[in-house]
């Protein structure tokens, strides 16, 4: 059985602090509870592309929108690590 890629896609507004944390944490998560190689994270400027933002919703950032078969979306700075993870349906590596 072949795993499915994760794809990630985190919405910011330019690089103010909560967009710096944002993606500082998604990080973090990523290598925490993710395999390497096994997701694909997008940080989208809604500066720079606001209609990407209106195409997938995004009213307000940071939000992390995750694509799969019952897409999810996470808004804020992501702080809460384990609750991001418990969110996604992660488990932690090691």
């Amino acid at each position: 059985m072949t795993k499915r890629l994760l794809t990630l896609r985190l919405y910011v507004a330019g690089d103010g602090p909560n967009s710096r944390q944002a993606v500082g944490n998604l990080n973090a998560i990523c290598r925490r509870w993710l395999e390497p190689g096994g997701y694909q994270l997008e940080i989208v400027d809604i500066l720079d592309e606001p209609l990407r933002a209106l195409d997938d919703g995004v009213l307000v950032t940071p939000t992390l929108i995750v694509d799969g078969t019952a897409p999810v979306s996470i808004v804020g700075t992501l702080s809460d690590h384990s609750a991001v993870a418990q969110a996604l349906g992660l488990e932690r590596r090691g």
